[in-house]
């Protein structure tokens, strides 16, 4: 058994699996989860790096699930939690199944702070533990036709650099990977393959993970990643909501492509 241990959710593909492959490269015993079955096919790819790996299939939208992962760690102290796992959604709002969108809300949102808490509480008490959160340059966005989950990625964005100040005096590091259109199955779930940002070229997940994890081993309080994404953040903050609105529009508006 390995010195260290992480948790990765959100770890069946994409980012999430790049991140725990980073984790497995740096000796980390894992706790992967996902929603979907391909969790186990993560968890075979990753012990072939030489790790530990423990893998659950939660529904990381329900408290229930959340519990359910906390409690499969099984009181080991964890170092890293890397608190990926999202969701999305295209489309106009009021077009949209209500249903799928508080899903959207539940996965980024309420699944990602309990479990947050539930890990936090015990990195405090040991005062020692590096905290990784997934947000996105699209919460600097007003996302129109992916309103929800702009939306929900602007909480994460200031929620992550809420707690990093909460935790100053402390041990635990949060950091905040903010990462643009990255090249996983994210799109096609979201249903906008028919839009502009759906077809184009993304950034390679592989790459996004790194970054990532190498910022939260550094203690950086965040990291935007690829020099387009940084340029268009810094941009976001000096320009005017309703202009941000209307070029997001061109290209997540459906039948753009």
């Amino acid at each position: 058994m390995a010195d260290r241990f992480a948790i990765v959710t959100g770890a069946s593909t994409g980012i999430g699996l790049e991140l725990a492959k980073c984790c497995a490269r740096d000796g980390y015993d894992l706790l992967i989860a996902a929603d979907e079955p391909a969790i186990e096919d993560a968890a075979d790819t990753i012990r072939s790096l030489g790790v530990n790996v423990d893998a659950i299939q939660a529904d990381l939208a329900a408290l229930d699930g959340v519990t359910r992962l906390y409690a499969a760690a099984r009181n080991r102290p964890v170092d890293a939690l890397l608190a990926n796992a999202g969701r999305g959604l295209g489309r106009a709002f009021l077009d949209q199944d209500l249903e799928k969108a508080q899903r959207v809300v539940d996965t980024n949102i309420t699944g990602t702070i309990a479990l947050v808490q539930m890990v936090g509480r015990d990195m405090r008490q040991k005062n020692s533990g590096r905290i990784l959160i997934t947000g996105s340059i699209a919460g600097f966005i007003p996302g129109s036709f992916q309103a929800v989950y702009n939306g929900t990625k602007a909480f994460l964005d200031s929620f992550s650099f809420a707690l990093a100040e909460e935790l100053r005096d402390t041990n635990v590091t949060v950091t905040c990977l903010m990462p643009g259109a990255t090249d996983t199955k994210f799109f096609e779930r979201a249903d906008m393959m028919d839009t502009n940002v759906g077809v184009a070229e993304k950034d390679n997940p592989a790459d996004v993970a790194e970054a990532g994890f190498k910022a939260m081993l550094n203690g950086e309080g965040d990291v935007v990643t690829g020099f387009k994404n940084k340029l268009q953040s810094s941009l976001a903050n000096i320009t005017p909501a309703r202009l941000l609105a209307k070029q997001h529009r061109k290209q997540a508006e459906p039948g753009t492509a």
